[in-house]
């Protein structure tokens, strides 16, 4: 697996204003410190302890992205070195990432995860409630969180109309969004939709089996 040349190539496919976190999760730190020497410093994992290990045997540049569903009673372990949460779909979350980067004086990037796929698996809230979330008098009191953006995952299925259907929606409600507090990006797409994800207005994308190749779940 030449994770050096895999990079290059996705990177040589993205738009300038596009940005590439590579997901690493289950991967071992020499993979990542691979990807790292071909110039990578953008990795997302999806179990915070995991991340929190990696974070303390990999170099300090390093941007960590929290990608998968957070629980709240482990937001503590990674509060001190998250550069970006974006699975973020209620207040009660917010309000303990809130708590957690208070104690070590930062204020943690989150993306609102928007639900746009209809299966069920899916977290994520429906976009009516993100605008309601923000005009909530108690998330104007959060100080040390910053919603920078929206996420979203579309259904597992070949059916290219409803991904391209999904992604429209939450492009739609970042615009909703945005007009109401300003925002930059638009996390969509991954290793099987990022190109239409990217055609549809996404600014970040996640891909993992691309440049690692495929996970082993043991």
């Amino acid at each position: 697996m030449d994770i050096e040349h895999n990079l290059q190539h996705i990177k040589s496919q993205l738009p300038e204003h596009v940005t590439l976190v590579a997901v690493s999760k289950t991967k071992p730190v020499s993979a990542i410190l691979e990807a790292y020497n071909s110039g990578q410093r953008i990795f997302g994992e999806n179990k915070i302890q995991e991340m929190a290990e990696k974070y303390e045997q990999l170099p300090k540049d390093i941007e960590w992205h929290m990608i998968g569903h957070v629980q709240r009673n482990k937001v503590k372990y990674m509060a001190h070195f998250v550069d970006l949460i974006h699975g973020v779909d209620n207040l009660k979350l917010l309000r303990e990432i809130n708590k957690q980067a208070e104690k070590h004086d930062r204020v943690i990037k989150c993306l609102l995860q928007i639900k746009i796929a209809e299966e069920d698996s899916k977290f994520g809230m429906p976009p009516e409630d993100a605008l309601k979330l923000l005009q909530d008098e108690a998330f104007k009191e959060l100080k040390h969180i910053a919603i920078v953006g929206v996420m979203g995952m579309a259904t597992f299925t070949n059916d290219e109309a409803q991904i391209k259907t999904e992604f429209s929606c939450l492009k739609t409600t970042f615009d909703k969004l945005n007009a109401f507090q300003p925002m930059e990006i638009i996390s969509m797409g991954m290793s099987g939709d990022y190109p239409l994800a990217i055609e549809c207005g996404s600014t970040m994308v996640r891909v993992g089996s691309s440049i690692f190749g495929e996970r082993n779940y043991l």
